[in-house]
C-alpha cells in the first residue's frame, strides 16, 4: 500500500519536457518519498504537512470516538431529547448510549442532565434484570443550577455485581399520586470483572487520554464520567466541553450537546 501511494504521488505530478516525462519533485516532497520508504505512511502525512507549512499552530482537537461493545442490547435508554424544554417544566436526559453501557468500576458514576433549576422532587431508582423491586430507590436534592450532573453509587453504599444488567431512572415527580406524569429518563450498566476489563484495554485512571482509552474500548461509563470530571475541576475548557460533546453525538443526544457548547461559550457550568 506505501508504494502505491508513493507511485500514486508520483504520476500526480504535472508532465515536462523532461526524459522521464514528468517534472522533477520539489526537493522537500523527495525527502518526504524517501522517508515514507523506511518509516511508514504516518511520517510521510506529518512531513508533508509539515513542509507545506499547514501543521504550524493550528492543531485538531483530539476527539474521543466510542466504539460500542460487540454485543449490545439495543434501545436501552429512555428519554433523551429536550423536546418540551421551553415550557415549565424541566427536560433531563441519562448520558448514555441506547444500549447497555459497560464500566470497569464496582461503583460507577451516572452522569445525567437537567435543563432547568427545578423544584419538583427528583428521584433515583436502580433495579437489575432478576429483580422486581428496586435495588436502590432514593430522592435525590433537586440541584440549584441546570447541566449535567451525576449520582455517584459509592455515595449511596451501591456496588454493581459483575455481568449483571442494571436498570437505573432518574425521575422528577410532578404528582407524587399519578406516576404517569413524572418525567423520566434513564439507561442501561453492566459491569464486567476487572481482570476482563484489563484484557479489553479497560483504564482506572483520569486523565484526556484515558478518556480517549475508555470511549475506544467501549467502556462508555468510565469515559463519560471522567470526561465530567475534568470538566468540573476547569468548567472554562472549552475543549474539554468540545470533547462531551462529540461523545454525546455519537451517541444520538444532539440537544444535550448543543446546549453544553452554548453553556460552554456562556461561561457557565
Amino acid at each position: 500500500m506505501l508504494n502505491t501511494f508513493v507511485s500514486s504521488a508520483l504520476a500526480s505530478l504535472e508532465p515536462s519536457p523532461n526524459p522521464g516525462g514528468y517534472a522533477s519533485p520539489p526537493r522537500s516532497l523527495r525527502r518526504c518519498l524517501c522517508m515514507a520508504v523506511k518509516v511508514g505512511t504516518t511520517v510521510l502525512l506529518a512531513a508533508l504537512l509539515a513542509s507545506s507549512g499547514e501543521a504550524g499552530t493550528d492543531v485538531q482537537l483530539e476527539i474521543p470516538l466510542y466504539k460500542a461493545p460487540q454485543q449490545v442490547m439495543p434501545r436501552a435508554r429512555i428519554g433523551g431529547t429536550l423536546r418540551g424544554s421551553e415550557g415549565e417544566d424541566p427536560a433531563i436526559a441519562a448520558l448514555v448510549p441506547d444500549h447497555v453501557g459497560i464500566t470497569v468500576k464496582q461503583h460507577p458514576v451516572l452522569n445525567w442532565f437537567l435543563s432547568k433549576h427545578t423544584a419538583l422532587p427528583i428521584k433515583f431508582t436502580l433495579i437489575d434484570e432478576r429483580s422486581i423491586r428496586a435495588l436502590v430507590e432514593r430522592f435525590i436534592a433537586p440541584p440549584n443550577h441546570a447541566g449535567v450532573h451525576a449520582v455517584n453509587l459509592e455515595d449511596l453504599g451501591f456496588t454493581l455485581q459483575a455481568h449483571i444488567q442494571y436498570r437505573w431512572y432518574i425521575s422528577v415527580i410532578k404528582d407524587e399520586n399519578s406516576p404517569s406524569r413524572d418525567i423520566v429518563t434513564g439507561g442501561m450498566i453492566e459491569r464486567c470483572e476487572f481482570s476482563e476489563c484489563m484484557v479489553l484495554g479497560a483504564t482506572t485512571t483520569c486523565t484526556q487520554e484515558a478518556v480517549r482509552t475508555s470511549a475506544a474500548t467501549g467502556f462508555w461509563y468510565d469515559a463519560m464520567a471522567c470526561l465530567c470530571d475534568l470538566i468540573t475541576s476547569d468548567p472554562g475548557d472549552t475543549g474539554l466541553r468540545k470533547q462531551r460533546a462529540a461523545l454525546l453525538k455519537q451517541v444520538g443526544l444532539h440537544g444535550v450537546a448543543e446546549w453544553d457548547l452554548a453553556q460552554a461559550h456562556a461561561g457557565r457550568r
